[in-house]
């Protein structure tokens, strides 16, 4: 007799696809932009440092993304001329710093991420929503 499936669906199969329908819907929506929606999350991060530039590390952890993945993400947005990357504090660390084209990318972005956050506030729900975040917050 074959084995019979798992009565419920896979936790972390249903998230992925979850994830991955939210971040082509962003992408889709940011697109006039000239943004992805992981870069225009890099710009909003790198640019809410407030004692100076943050470094790649602790950027990083902001995006819940290993220091691996965000190096070869911001190379993409070097060579576009949206950041530099520059000598921190101490020999080993480097800052990431959002240049004036970078600034302008962002203001071009937030208008089309506003646009984003509303369809899909409405799509879900408001208390839908806000369970997600407390998903993740937690």
């Amino acid at each position: 007799m074959p084995p019979q499936p798992p009565p419920a669906r896979c936790t972390s199969f249903m998230a992925r696809s979850l994830s991955r329908k939210i971040s082509q819907f962003y992408d889709d929506q940011l697109a006039p932009s000239g943004l992805r929606g992981t870069q225009f999350n890099m710009l909003v991060q790198a640019r809410r440092a407030k004692d100076g530039p943050l470094t790649v590390t602790r950027l990083a952890e902001l995006l819940n993304t290993d220091r691996t993945t965000l190096t070869r993400n911001l190379q993409t947005l070097q060579a576009q001329g949206l950041i530099e990357v520059v000598a921190g504090a101490d020999a080993r660390s480097r800052c990431v710093v959002v240049t004036e084209a970078g600034e302008q990318a962002y203001r071009r972005g937030a208008h089309y991420w506003r646009q984003a956050q509303q369809q899909v506030r409405a799509l879900c729900g408001e208390d839908v929503v806000a369970q997600l975040e407390q998903v993740v917050d937690h």
